[in-house]
């Protein structure tokens, strides 16, 4: 035997059928909330303050590594150090 119900609701009146709280004004908090968050966020993706972060930590990585490379070269080939590796 086979039984086939339609019923033909809307999910509002299906949630206070069943008894299910109205979640739409969280959601719609949640939502306005996620936004400002993203907007505030997009502000921090400005190429120049990206550039203006990174760029001085880059740079003194990439003079460290010439330094140490420039050091055990010369330490390699018997010459003394120079005084930016002194330390």
């Amino acid at each position: 035997m086979k039984v086939t119900i339609n019923i033909d609701c809307t999910p509002e009146e299906a949630r206070t059928f069943l008894g299910l709280p109205d979640v739409q004004p969280m959601q719609t908090a949640l939502m306005q909330q996620m936004q400002d968050q993203l907007s505030a966020n997009m502000k921090a993706m400005d190429p120049e303050t990206m550039m203006k972060t990174w760029l001085p930590v880059g740079l003194q990585g990439i003079e460290q590594f010439q330094k140490m490379m420039w050091s055990q070269m010369s330490s390699a080939m018997g010459g003394t150090p120079t005084k930016d590796t002194k330390k």
